[in-house]
């Protein structure tokens, strides 16, 4: 039977570390990705409305193959200043792209939606956004709190709180896969009717409440209730997908696209007009890049991994803002 890791986190994956940084008055956060040493990296992107910085350099024709760190924040495309935060920090430390005698940190970073949130209160001078990527990659480490933290504090899931989600998988081949996810779709996570998760059955043993049977009544495709406002720019799923298994950039990318997957079977609509879905993919591993059968299975563990961190994410998400939480509304069954 397949089993997490040690923590159920992309933090099991041999490298990567994550910090986490709030500021709790404007109800936005910051997530940080920390690989311990330079990792190859890739993005895909699907969403229609995304917010993102240094993107294009993770193209396969592209200078450049290993990254320093990835961002995920709230504060929308004020969050982006996030990862000079994360970039001040590994400066201090020696790390980064060498050119010459200068380094350059390495530190895409995509962004979400939180400034509408409820009972937020905006900052009065220059925004928090570059503290707390600073704050976040200080605090880097292999233990960290899911569901109103870092990036997912002002998260929303369709009518529901989103939240921070991770989760971790141990293949049979002796490698490691992990997902961590910021979800703040306009997509619903769970049926209308009965608050089923709709990617239930790719749970692993206890890691999610029971759910509810399905209904033998069928599902009216057209239930758009638990739905979020249908709002340009308003909403986004963040990700970052991660493996010890040894890829190149090529492999990095099919990774990241197969990742995607777990966006569509854990949320129903995913990829909309209004959402910026973009997933980032990490190999920490060395030696020859692995072959296309492992790579498949590789990326068939990325995407559950990825929709089991998104369930994960709205179990421990709270009540805020006048969201109710998963747990609130379905979790008594």
């Amino acid at each position: 039977m397949a089993t997490s890791g040690p923590r159920n986190l992309i933090t099991d994956v041999p490298g990567i570390l994550v910090g986490q940084a709030e500021d709790r008055t404007a109800i936005t956060g910051t997530t940080v990705v920390l690989a311990e040493a330079p990792a190859i990296a890739a993005v895909d992107v699907r969403g229609g409305a995304p917010g993102s910085r240094e993107t294009e350099l993770l193209g396969p024709a592209t200078l450049v193959e290993r990254v320093d760190a990835i961002v995920l924040s709230g504060g929308s495309a004020f969050g982006l200043d996030a990862a000079s935060g994360a970039m001040d920090w590994l400066a201090a430390q020696g790390r980064g792209f060498g050119v010459g005698a200068a380094r350059v940190p390495i530190v895409p970073a995509a962004i979400l939606f939180d400034l509408n949130f409820p009972t937020r209160r905006h900052w009065i001078d220059e925004p928090p956004h570059r503290r707390l990527g600073y704050a976040a990659t200080s605090m880097a480490g292999k233990d960290f709190a899911l569901g109103n933290h870092g990036a997912g504090l002002g998260a929303k899931a369709g009518i529901l709180k989103g939240g921070t989600g991770s989760a971790s998988l141990c293949l049979a081949d002796g490698s490691t896969v992990g997902a961590i996810v910021a979800v703040n779709c306009c997509g619903s996570v769970a049926r209308p009717d009965r608050g089923r998760f709709w990617a239930a059955e790719l749970a692993l043993a206890g890691e999610i409440p029971t759910q509810p049977a399905i209904p033998e009544t069928p599902l009216d495709l057209e239930d758009f209730s638990a739905c979020g406002a249908l709002l340009a720019g308003a909403n986004t799923t963040i990700a970052v997908v991660a493996t010890d298994a040894p890829l190149d950039k090529n492999a990095c990318r099919r990774l990241a696209i197969m990742a995607q997957d777990g966006l569509t079977r854990a949320i129903r609509p995913a990829h909309t007009p209004f959402d910026g879905d973009t997933v980032f993919a990490l190999s920490t591993g060395t030696g020859a890049t692995v072959t296309p059968d492992r790579l498949t299975r590789l990326g068939s563990a990325a995407a559950d991994c990825l929709s089991r961190a998104i369930m994960r994410a709205l179990i421990a998400a709270e009540p805020l803002g006048g969201f109710e939480s998963w747990q609130e509304k379905w979790g008594s069954g």
